[in-house]
């Protein structure tokens, strides 16, 4: 009986389809990668750290991103899809009032950033500060994810103006805005979120 030779694995990017790790492994280093951006922010975040953490070779980077800007691209889709089931998870929740929903998600997010000792910032947030050093792929991204945060928080406002916890003369788009914004920018939400819905509730009233 001829003797069976245990085939040798090929040098460079593992085929997709023939290595079930691949998406594992991928995941794993965007995990990683958003638990170290939103500490330090990308301008400070070297993509070693990150290999290390996740207990990926160095040389095999290239094998799930193509470059430092890809990666980041798919950092903020994935930090964009997190907040979006977060934001569901209090603005879907039919047995509360629309406002307490807001509340609901406020509390969750003090419970977050708890979590971490508040060492853990926004990672939209973070980026944002650092606007003008990032590629302009980025921009465009971190735009869309703020325009859909907004959007859903100004559908949650909608429904309390028909349930008149609002006035009926309110902009629910401008104070989504607000809710986000406010004079001192998005880093405030995060670092005083108790706050943002007696100001919104506040600026509401006075319009």
């Amino acid at each position: 009986m001829a003797e069976s030779k245990t085939p040798q694995r090929r040098r460079g990017r593992p085929p997709k389809s023939q290595n079930v790790s691949y998406q594992d492994t991928r995941q794993a280093v965007i995990e990683f990668g958003l638990a170290v951006l939103t500490e330090k922010g990308y301008s400070y975040t070297g993509i070693d750290e990150i290999l290390r953490l996740a207990g990926v070779p160095k040389g095999s980077f290239y094998h799930y991103f193509d470059n430092k800007e890809a990666f980041g691209r798919a950092l903020i889709e994935a930090y964009g899809d997190f907040f979006a089931r977060k934001l569901e998870r209090s603005f879907a929740d039919d047995s509360r009032p629309p406002l307490s929903r807001l509340e609901a998600f406020v509390q969750d997010a003090k419970a977050g950033m708890k979590k971490y000792d508040y060492r853990r910032g926004c990672l939209i947030g973070n980026l944002g500060q650092e606007m003008a050093a990032l590629p302009e792929s980025f921009r465009e991204l971190l735009s869309d994810t703020f325009r859909d945060w907004e959007a859903r928080v100004a559908r949650v406002l909608q429904q309390a103006r028909q349930a008149g916890d609002i006035p009926q003369s309110a902009c629910c788009e401008s104070l989504a805005q607000f809710f986000w914004i406010g004079k001192p920018g998005l880093p405030e939400f995060f670092s005083r979120p108790d706050k943002r819905v007696i100001s919104l509730k506040a600026r509401a009233a006075s319009r």
